[in-house]
């Protein structure tokens, strides 16, 4: 396998651009996932590195060599899709193998690699069948199968599991991370379903209108957005943003909000308004990072939606104007028009500022 280097990438169809010089270094063995919304330029980035799209600048960096200029059959990489682009009128052994084929691998090894994809994939049953006797899921299998067979320098895996139902979804999610964890193969993966990029990556590329967000580890990217942006596109339900201006207290700052109640920051985040007293200010808070008792600053509010989900209960309550979706235990069931009065630990509460929407 090798690394994967992204140099200043940028794409611009005419007057229009899309990309806006990327930079991204993924080690050997590594998972990167890029993430965002539809239309920020995720498969655009995708096809660039898989050579299908030119690139308008930059360099694009497989192991030591540049590849801008090299064919995409020459890149030796594998791409998965998400319409499977397997062939109909092929069995599965054949699909699996037709790449090989191709390149005049010899009949046996073929068949011996082909083997070893398929029992890897738990395929071998359903070698001598066709795509249209499968279902979704053993059809991704196949196509994996496919990319597999050519033990490639790099795996790129464009929403490869966004046409399966969502049981099958989550069953192939593990498919893959097993797969990444008995190859330590290197895999470029595009979504825009947050569950998978936590999951599945080893560093996630957040992307909005062309632009790199934040690229981290998923666990980085989910305690400490680097913008309003990240912050709200990461975790389900998203956080909840919540206008405060800074004030003195007995202890130093303050976060007070429109209806008068107060938040006390960290110890770190302290130091860093100890010089902002009047400013305005956006305190972030996740809906799972508050408890019904505990140490920490009281938000309350007034219940305006419960809905119980079974392994917890989510709380749409109503601070001053502003709607805050809380995550609570299971059988946490406040009464609709109730107050309810909940803890949030200082080190919980992100901060940005308003104006750049970036993190403080």
């Amino acid at each position: 396998m090798s690394q994967l280097s992204l140099r200043g990438v940028r794409k611009s169809f005419g007057a229009l651009d899309v990309l806006h010089s990327i930079d991204v270094d993924l080690d050997d063995g590594g998972f990167l996932v890029l993430l965002g919304p539809s239309g920020c330029g995720k498969s655009t980035l995708l096809n660039i590195i898989a050579g299908l799209e030119p690139a308008s600048g930059g360099d694009v960096v497989i192991g030591e060599k540049r590849v801008n200029d090299v064919f995409p059959k020459d890149r030796n990489i594998a791409m998965v899709f998400q319409s499977y682009a397997l062939y109909p009128t092929m069995s599965v052994r054949r699909n699996i193998g037709f790449g090989l084929e191709m390149r005049g691998m010899p009949e046996k090894e073929r068949n011996a690699a082909v083997q070893r994809a398929a029992d890897l994939l738990q395929v071998s049953h359903l070698l001598d069948r066709k795509p249209g006797q499968l279902s979704g899921g053993q059809r991704q299998r196949v196509a994996m199968g496919r990319a597999i067979v050519r033990d490639p320098e790099l795996f790129l895996f464009d929403e490869p599991l966004s046409n399966l139902d969502a049981k099958l979804r989550v069953e192939m999610r593990t498919e893959i991370k097993r797969l990444h964890e008995r190859l330590k193969t290197t895999i470029v993966y595009v979504t825009h379903d947050q569950v998978e990029a936590m999951t599945l990556g080893t560093k996630v590329a957040v992307m909005k209108d062309g632009y790199l967000q934040q690229l981290a580890d998923p666990q980085t990217i989910y305690d400490e957005p680097a913008n309003m942006f990240v912050a709200g596109f990461i975790g389900s339900p998203s956080m909840n943003f919540l206008d405060a201006t800074v004030v003195g207290g007995d202890e130093g700052p303050v976060l007070e909000l429109s209806d008068g109640q107060t938040l006390k920051p960290s110890p770190d985040h302290r130091s860093l308004l100890s010089g902002m007293t009047g400013q305005k200010i956006v305190a972030g808070i996740r809906p799972e990072a508050v408890s019904m008792d505990g140490n920490g600053s009281t938000l309350s509010g007034i219940v305006d939606v419960v809905e119980p989900t079974g392994p917890d209960t989510m709380v749409v309550m109503n601070v001053g104007e502003t709607p805050v979706t809380v995550r609570l235990g299971a059988r946490d069931r406040p009464l609709v028009q109730s107050t309810l009065s909940l803890k949030i630990r200082p080190k919980a509460i992100s901060l940005f500022d308003p104006e750049t929407t970036l993190r403080i």
